[in-house]
């Protein structure tokens, strides 16, 4: 008995070796798959309007590269790479230096435009657009679109440097769906009073500090995916607005920001505070009463209704048995339906088939009412007895 046992292992051993053996050498025939990773789109054309690129583009992705004094404000923003390039002009006249740094989505980009923004770059003259918005000179010029920034300065003053910039936009990489569209937040702030190139905004608390926010940054929640907007108006009064994910959020942000404020009162100036939704409003500064009040009470957020946000289970459920019941309701009542008819045929027929095997009609006349509406009568024709 113990040799039988002894042979039968062995033999399972061997059973076992050969499925290893096939196993492995099935799965050294499958031949080896190859992911091909397409490289994204360069930043900068070779060319554009008349201006031709010099030499091979600098790129990256580190902050540290392109701005190492702000690295960590653009980290925030979210940069996902950039590009540096000479171009010189067609007939030898001067040169211009591009930069492009592009962001995961719009909201950095347009924060990106806000930090770089200096008091000497002014708006472009009516009538004229570059990006979603630009900030120029005589010879340096700041705008973006999309989800890229473009920084162009030329080595001479070129009177056309905006307009030409305007074909470089058009060949910049495109970006669509949600992180195509602008923050919303900047566009609250009034623009009547406000100074020219003051309004900021900022991700994080680096830019907000850098940018000269007038709260301490780190009460302000920024772990909390926080957004900050700040304007300087007519009289030296600067206005915050500070966006959150939810109400509650700005509820509990707003007590704290309100316990800063009252720890170092003259340091604010006057202060108004509100809150709406998720969204807060503060004037600090020298701002008049009057003022103060129309800034704060007269913004509000937009009421946006959409169609792209997915119900939540327990309405689907409660459709579900909603379609469970009416359905149910309609199958009992074709079955009843059908039934009725079914059994209906049965007797009815039933009853003419028993009368016509007895040798009579299948239907009798004095066995069914009837109303004769012609004034006359009618005589009653009775069954003849039966015979016997």
């Amino acid at each position: 008995m113990f040799h039988l046992n002894l042979q039968f292992r062995a033999l399972t051993r061997s059973v076992l070796s050969l499925c290893l053996v096939g196993c492995t050498a099935s799965l050294c025939a499958q031949p080896a798959k190859t992911t091909l990773v397409m490289p994204p789109a360069p930043l900068l054309p070779q060319r554009f309007g008349t201006w031709q690129m010099a030499a091979a583009p600098v790129s990256g992705v580190d902050a540290a590269q392109i701005d190492p004094a702000n690295a960590a404000a653009l980290k925030e923003f979210g940069l996902d790479r950039f590009s540096i390039a000479q171009f010189s002009a067609n007939n030898g006249a001067g040169s211009v230096e591009v930069k492009a740094l592009q962001f995961g989505d719009a909201t950095g980009a347009a924060g990106a435009f806000t930090f770089y923004r200096r008091p000497e770059l002014h708006s472009l003259q009516a009538g004229q657009k570059l990006g979603a918005n630009a900030a120029v000179t005589t010879d340096e010029a700041l705008f973006w679109t999309g989800n890229t920034l473009v920084m162009a300065s030329a080595r001479q003053g070129h009177a056309a440097l905006a307009l030409e910039l305007k074909e470089l936009e058009q060949s910049l990489p495109k970006i669509g769906g949600p992180k195509g569209a602008p923050p919303l937040l900047p566009t609250l702030l009034p623009a009547q009073g406000m100074g020219p190139g003051t309004l900021r905004y900022a991700l994080g608390p680096v830019s907000y500090a850098t940018e000269g926010g007038v709260l301490p940054p780190e009460i302000l929640g920024w772990d909390k995916s926080a957004e900050a907007a700040t304007a300087r108006y007519n009289g030296g009064g600067i206005l915050t607005l500070l966006l959150y994910p939810t109400p509650q959020i700005a509820g509990d942000r707003g007590r704290a920001i309100e316990a800063a404020i009252n720890a170092d009162r003259a340091r604010f100036g006057t202060v108004k505070l509100r809150r709406e939704g998720p969204l807060l409003l503060l004037a600090t500064g020298s701002f008049s009463p009057s003022q103060e009040q129309d800034l704060v009470e007269n913004i509000h957020l937009p009421v946006q209704l959409t169609w792209d946000k997915k119900m939540p289970p327990e309405f689907h459920a409660e459709v579900q048995k909603t379609y469970s019941l009416l359905t149910s309701i309609a199958a009992f009542c074709g079955v009843g339906a059908l039934a009725a008819i079914i059994l209906g045929l049965f007797l009815g027929g039933g009853r003419a088939a028993i009368r016509v095997l007895q040798g009579k009609p299948a239907a009798v006349e004095p066995e069914f009412l009837r109303i004769d509406l012609r004034g006359k009568t009618a005589p009653i024709h009775l069954e003849p007895p039966p015979e016997g």
